[in-house]
């Protein structure tokens, strides 16, 4: 039994020891490689690229009040459309204590000067109709009367105007209503009633009351690499690939290409802006993501083999065509001059032509 599984166990150590020469020989042997062929064909190449963005109106305005103050009242919502004039927020002025005493201090002050000179002009004309003053006399009291009545009046109108923020002479205009400066629709609304506003002034930029924008007139705002932007120009057409409106491409012209760029994001690019080309029946939003298609440069029909077939040295491009196809197939490397480039196909200007059989990529060894 012992003598029996010896001679086994020396079997398979036998077998093993056969089985592993046999697979390192079969693995040694040089096999030979199998390529794919390709010839070349008359084709249109473009250079494309695709820019990121949004959608945005070419005019967004935000509206700040001229006064501060607490919103009694808001006449619009996002989404309304108003017109240039209208008023969309009221504000109740919370006038300033050393403002507010300045002005009532003028007041009485006014109203001391007016006492006074309606006294002087009543014993003036009483003078006067008893041909005891000159004419002269009595109409200069008449003016410094009518001079301190007119100062009462602007001293009454400054005054309401700190503490109401409203003139008596342009109640209409008063900075106490916010009104729009351009027709459009309301885009945004940051502010509720009772919130506290501030105008603009060299320290602050004042409180933004609604934002407003002509969405008859929108733009692709995106941007493009460094490496490409020397090949746009304005008045190239793009196409928009708008994320929310799968089924709505539509073109836009290139206008502005800014003369300096950006490194916001680790690379450095350059914002473009297009005028986008739609139809009113389509309601576009703004701040919508979107893609735009543009071509950078391109040939028509043009000699072009796949990139992937040639063999760069240097400034130098080669391929390797099949002189011989049996009993096996046999290349011979050439040299060829190349042309514009799609990324996957290249123009080849000299070395080549449709009756060629070039050695393309290997799919067997």
């Amino acid at each position: 039994m012992k003598k029996m599984f010896r001679i086994l166990l020396w079997i398979i150590v036998a077998a093993i020891f056969v089985g592993s020469f046999v697979f390192l020989y079969l693995n040694s042997r040089e096999k030979k490689a199998v390529y794919e062929n390709v010839s070349p064909e008359i084709t249109t190449l473009e250079r494309t690229t695709v820019l990121t963005g949004t959608i945005e109106p070419r005019d967004e305005i935000n509206i700040k009040p001229q006064i501060s103050g607490i919103i009694t009242e808001i006449l619009v919502e996002p989404g309304d459309k108003v017109k240039e004039g209208d008023i969309i927020a009221r504000i109740k002025v919370i006038p300033e204590a050393s403002s507010l005493s300045s002005a009532q201090n003028r007041v009485d002050l006014a109203q001391i000067k007016l006492t006074d000179a309606r006294t002087k002009y009543d014993r003036a004309r009483t003078l006067f109709d008893k041909k005891v003053i000159a004419r002269e006399e009595y109409e200069t009291a008449e003016t410094t009367l009518r001079q301190a009545e007119k100062e009462l009046e602007s001293a009454q109108d400054s005054y309401n105007i700190v503490r109401e923020g409203v003139s008596r002479y342009n109640a209409s205009e008063a900075n106490t209503m916010v009104r729009a400066t351009i027709s459009g629709l309301v885009l945004d609304v940051p502010v509720k009633v009772g919130s506290s506003v501030i105008q603009a002034n060299t320290f602050n930029d004042g409180t933004t009351i609604a934002t407003i924008a002509d969405m008859t007139d929108l733009i692709f705002l995106g941007k493009v690499d460094e490496t490409e932007v020397g090949l746009l120009k304005p008045g190239m057409t793009m196409e928009v690939t708008i994320g929310a409106l799968d089924s709505f491409t539509p073109t836009a012209v290139l206008e502005y290409i800014a003369p300096k760029g950006s490194t916001a994001t680790g690379a450095n690019t350059f914002e473009i802006k297009a005028a986008i080309n739609a139809p009113d029946s389509i309601a576009l939003r703004a701040g919508y993501s979107a893609n735009a298609r543009v071509r950078l440069s391109g040939a028509d029909n043009v000699l072009a083999i796949p990139e992937s077939t040639i063999e760069w040295a240097g400034d130098t491009t080669y391929i390797y065509v099949m002189t011989d196809s049996l009993p096996e197939p046999v290349y011979e490397r050439r040299r060829i001059t190349t042309g514009l480039s799609d990324g996957l196909k290249i123009e080849v200007k000299e070395g080549a032509d449709t009756t060629m059989v070039i050695r393309g990529n290997q799919i067997q060894n």
